[in-house]
């Protein structure tokens, strides 16, 4: 980002309505982080490929998907042509082809890409467009370690006939790390994490019809539950926390013990920068939803819904999107009007007056004193920060960027049907 150009006012990068004009159809349109570049999936007289600045890959294909940028300013995609699919990056393709691939995986340093492919009627995956020698009947979402060396699939590691329930309830799922697969089998397996060294990874699992429990390098927790969430790693650490059920509620686990209290619901926990502060998503009671942090909920509550929690950098901050309805028993009118669910931006408890058809998530300067956002009005885009709505108004709009130092935000926005990048100040805004 310090490299970006953070000194040029206003950039018209690309006319979105000549493409529109010029092509059969254009869809998929994403900016490169830093602005500069615009690509969008086309359809010409040929078939579909990536048009870039207004220029055209030279490959033309049956389908293009999942368009996006890395952090090299690469544009890539998911790409087919005679039944075969594979990755394009920057209008390249692997010389790997496959039955299918989904679920493109962008590694922390912007070269490295994941994808769950399927070939031979069996399923697997692929790491920078080498696929393992391993395949497995069913495979679930791929996750990538933070090192960008090893990916890890819930697999199925036997084939169950329709009506083998017996075989079903004995276990036929798994963990597969690089193709290697955990000794211990369960009934399911579904979300995985990477601890930070990216030596280990944990799993939600299901051993038993009604019991449920997280394991760890294929080691579950002593402890079962009737339902568990998603598992994370702390930060610099072995220690696993999850959300589980128990015959007092929900509470947050850590290493199979409960570290909180109970709550009607507990789930997309968070653990600070620092690993000193875990925020999560808690339901005090039905239709109370709020953010816990270390345990203590907000005071203010929301009756339709809260987001992940956000840190703030240094983790002394936490915001959250949050959502609500106006009692429909006071207005019945308000119960039947759109205009009745509103989102906001809650931080620290306390939430925004400014309320929006959608709000995206929340967005810290670097020195955790602002709060940025995109928010929708009346099928609008707009920037909002610390509950200050730009009066600049875009046909579409991506999440803004601080500067470095926080004193500048890039803007990335259609307006009039062109692409414009945009740096203001603080001040400015």
């Amino acid at each position: 980002m310090k490299d970006w150009d953070w000194e040029t006012k206003e950039k018209v990068i690309a006319n979105i309505n000549e493409w529109k004009s010029k092509f059969v159809e254009v869809r998929e349109i994403v900016p490169s982080l830093d602005g500069e570049k615009i690509a969008a999936v086309v359809r010409t007289e040929e078939g579909m490929t990536v048009c870039e600045n207004g220029k055209l890959w030279e490959g033309v294909y049956d389908r293009v998907w999942s368009l996006r940028y890395n952090s090299l300013g690469q544009p890539l995609a998911l790409v087919t042509k005679d039944f075969q699919w594979t990755v394009a990056i920057d209008g390249q393709e692997w010389e790997n082809t496959f039955e299918f691939v989904w679920n493109l995986t962008l590694g922390s340093d912007g070269k490295t890409i994941a994808v769950n492919v399927k070939s031979m009627e069996q399923y697997s995956a692929a790491l920078n467009g080498e696929a393992w020698e391993e395949g497995f009947p069913q495979a679930r979402e791929i996750y990538l370690s933070p090192d960008n060396t090893k990916i890890a699939l819930p697999v199925q590691i036997e084939p169950v006939a329709e009506g083998e329930v017996s075989k079903f309830f004995k276990g036929v799922w798994s963990v597969a790390v690089n193709g290697k697969v955990w000794d211990t089998t369960f009934v399911n397996v579904w979300k995985l994490a990477f601890s930070s060294d990216s030596k280990h990874v944990a799993a939600e699992v299901r051993v038993s019809r009604t019991e449920y429990t997280i394991a760890v390098d294929g080691k579950p927790w002593d402890k079962l539950y009737s339902c568990v969430w998603d598992p994370i790693f702390v930060p610099g650490r072995e220690q696993v926390l999850a959300p589980v059920k128990t015959s007092k509620g929900w509470t947050l686990a850590l290493d199979g013990d409960p570290i909180w209290g109970y709550f009607t619901q507990v789930w997309h926990q968070k653990v600070s920068p620092d690993g000193t502060r875990i925020a999560a998503v808690v339901a005090t009671n039905i239709g109370e939803w709020t953010i816990a942090v270390d345990g203590t909920p907000w005071e203010r509550k929301f009756s339709d819904a809260v987001l992940d929690p956000v840190f703030s950098p240094d983790g002394r901050r936490i915001a959250a999107a949050v959502k609500e309805s106006k009692d429909p028993f006071e207005n019945i009118s308000l119960f039947l009007n759109a205009e009745n669910d509103r989102w906001s931006i809650a931080v620290d408890g306390k939430v925004w007056e400014h309320t929006f058809d959608m709000v995206w998530d929340p967005i810290f300067s670097p020195d955790g004193e602002h709060v940025i956002t995109k928010a929708e009005i009346d099928g609008k885009y707009y920037l909002v920060m610390d509950d200050k709505v730009r009066k600049e108004e875009y046909e579409e709009l991506w999440l803004p960027q601080f500067s470095p130092d926080g004193r500048k935000i890039l803007i990335r926005g259609i307006k009039n049907g062109k692409y414009i990048r945009k740096v203001i100040s603080i001040d400015e805004f």
